[in-house]
């Protein structure tokens, strides 16, 4: 009996690690994003998005598909540091779907000198090749 419950503790700590692991590499990911940001590089900003025509983002004028688009998009909405002010994130869940896909759900915040602004996102997050990368993103 005690091997038993040994190998039941063993395989619920494997499993911790492993989400704990998991966890902190998408944190890591998501900062990196955050720094980016606030540096004014859209370009290493989008580093942590799935560099895939399959990427769905979904904002104000409904769903778009792929980087190139996304990246586009942030371009055109935010031209210039003004604009894209300091960006602050508050993750509010996120949960494991399975060994290859999270779920997370924020708080964005804009602080800028021409209005803040603020909303919710939704991030289905994907290990592909060994990198987590964001493969839907819905901000609102």
């Amino acid at each position: 009996m005690k091997s038993f419950l040994l190998s039941i503790l063993i395989i619920f700590s494997i499993t911790a690690f492993s989400q704990n692991k998991n966890e902190t590499a998408i944190l890591k990911m998501l900062q990196a994003q955050e720094k980016e940001w606030n540096n004014g590089n859209l370009e290493a900003f989008m580093k942590g998005y799935w560099q895939n025509d399959s990427l769905l983002f979904i904002g104000k004028n409904g769903p778009k598909y792929g980087y190139n688009v996304t990246l586009e998009n942030y371009k055109k909405g935010y031209p210039d540091t003004a604009r894209m002010g300091k960006f602050t994130s508050t993750i509010l869940s996120m949960k494991k779907l399975s060994k290859e896909y999270y779920f997370v759900v924020g708080k964005w915040y804009l602080k800028r000198s021409i209005g803040d602004v603020s909303g919710h996102y939704t991030l289905l997050i994907r290990k592909i090749n060994g990198e987590w990368v964001i493969v839907a993103d819905h901000s609102s």
